[in-house]
């Protein structure tokens, strides 16, 4: 075995209660050759070091061929451990006595008697080395033991299992086996680039990629302004804090709206839907490229709507440089919806407003290449190449609450078709409002703001900016597009012309 320490320092381990914890590496880790299991080996070692140290979880790792011990500081190891893909199942080791048949009976009676009282169980072990007994030694004599206690043995669906792992000198006893992620190691299958769109499909389909191995990196076509881009960072930032462990992931927006202007002006409304989506498989291909990316991920499903029926998914496909994958092609919405929630993203993806739905009337659902081409020629593709050379990169595990909150709750003007909210007193409000605006009292507004049109877009202010700034942040929470106006009511009435 290989001792590895984490860079914490160790003499402080003594000094609360730790937690050794058993790890099996996944199954199609074992049945690589010997050359590739050691280097996907070391990636999980890397990865699981990057989970627990950006819990700030002081451990030490032991590293052995197809287990992985970790001694850690609880708590929260173990639901760390859960979300480090590789890892096929997990165990908290409850005891550890020396390789010697009498002292893992007697540990085994003390620790499990009480939970096997009244219940089936079975013992279970697994023997590695040189040892005066074999496994089926310790199976039989750590259950006679336990039989004492128990209602009854049952081999094939016990109630209780009792397991021994014995390692050359040391025994560790559990009864618990915990599912890990599974998968591969994160990074050992290169990189890529997710479309993600904050919705429940996007994530979805970039989790399954990641848990076969594949680094991502997301590009966002932001149709929707500040507050939709903030819904989006905070989507992919749960997949790269809570899954991208021993990577860096990249949120790279592209602001779509000068692109969609051109794409309106010059093209038929019935192919707006297609055509914008090979706009989009262009921005991503590109910056694929400029990282060294092998493909694409979408959220795509067949048939989920207009722009992913068969037809339309093989006209599209044409304007990608780099392979598409599209792992939920044969989801339903629902499973989809199940993955989100165990993911994570399902909350924040439900409250993502729908921007991508941009065709009036009766979208195409069975063009051709040909005639997508044809309306794709139409444009400036150049307004697309400024776009994605323009484009803002987050780092989104470097990214902090409040980078996340502050920078997109404020604004400086009034967008012609926004509705303005006067946040303060109706005696204010009197003296004094912007042209148009509607008064609600900002207690009122907090509690019913969820009555007011999604599909609108909504500049408050208040007498300083602070109250205006709170509520459209519980706006923005709920999948509004809502924003402060900075500096108050005085910035408010500067900026607004005289009659």
């Amino acid at each position: 075995m290989t001792q590895t320490t984490s860079a914490n320092d160790p003499s402080e381990f003594g000094n609360a209660s730790e937690v050794l914890i058993l790890l099996r590496i996944g199954a199609e880790m074992s049945i690589k050759s010997r050359r590739t299991r050691t280097n996907f080996l070391r990636r999980l070692t890397r990865n699981i070091r990057d989970a627990l140290g950006s819990a700030g979880i002081q451990h030490e790792l032991d590293i052995g061929w197809s287990r992985i011990q970790v001694r850690a500081r609880t708590p929260g190891a173990l639901d760390v451990l859960g979300r480090v893909f590789g890892i096929s199942s997990f165990s908290p080791i409850e005891g550890v006595v020396a390789a010697d048949l009498e002292q893992i009976v007697g540990e085994g009676e003390r620790l499990f008697q009480d939970r096997v009282a009244g219940r089936s169980f079975a013992v279970r072990a697994r023997r590695t080395g040189q040892h005066p007994f074999s496994s089926q030694d310790v199976q039989v004599a750590l259950g006679a033991a336990l039989a004492r206690h128990a209602d009854r043995v049952d081999l094939t669906n016990p109630e209780v299992t009792v397991h021994v792992e014995v390692r050359d000198r040391e025994a560790h006893l559990f009864a618990e086996r915990i599912p890990g992620a599974g998968g591969l190691p994160l990074g050992v299958e290169g990189r890529a680039v997710t479309l993600l769109s904050g919705g429940y499909d996007s994530a979805v389909a970039s989790w399954l990629l990641l848990k076969r191995g594949v680094s991502q990196d997301y590009v966002f076509c932001n149709l929707g302004g500040d507050a939709y881009e903030r819904s989006v960072a905070q989507v992919a930032k749960v997949l790269a804090d809570d899954w991208s462990y021993g990577d860096q992931p990249r949120l790279h927006v592209v602001d779509f709206g000068p692109v969609l202007d051109d794409l309106r002006a010059r093209s038929k409304p019935a192919y707006w839907q297609v055509v914008l989506k090979r706009l989009m498989y262009r921005a991503a291909s590109t910056i694929g490229e400029e990282l060294g990316a092998h493909a694409i991920i979408t959220g795509e499903a067949v048939g989920q709507v207009s722009s992913q029926t068969l037809p339309n998914l093989r006209a599209i496909e044409p304007a990608a440089s780099l392979p598409v994958f599209r792992p939920l092609l044969g989801f339903d919405k629902d499973e989809i919806i199940r993955h989100a929630a165990r993911i994570g993203t399902a909350a924040l993806s439900e409250q993502v407003k729908e921007y991508c739905a941009i065709a009036p009337g009766k979208p195409v659902t069975a063009a051709s290449v040909q005639a997508v081409d044809a309306e794709e020629r139409k444009l400036d593709l150049s307004i697309l190449e400024r776009a994605v050379e323009s484009r803002k990169t987050l780092d989104l595990r470097a990214l902090t609450p409040t980078d996340l909150v502050a920078p997109y709750l404020f604004t400086t003007q009034i967008p012609p078709d926004a509705v303005v909210i006067d946040c303060r007193t109706a005696a204010q409000h009197q003296i004094w409002h912007y042209p148009g605006s509607e008064h609600h009292d900002e207690w009122e507004l907090l509690q019913n703001f969820r009555r007011l049109d999604k599909d609108r877009t909504y500049v408050l202010y208040c007498s300083h900016g602070i109250q205006s700034a709170y509520i459209a942040e519980r706006m923005q929470r709920a999948g509004y597009e809502a924003y402060s106006f900075r500096g108050g009511v005085r910035e408010l009435m500067r900026s607004t012309p005289t009659t």
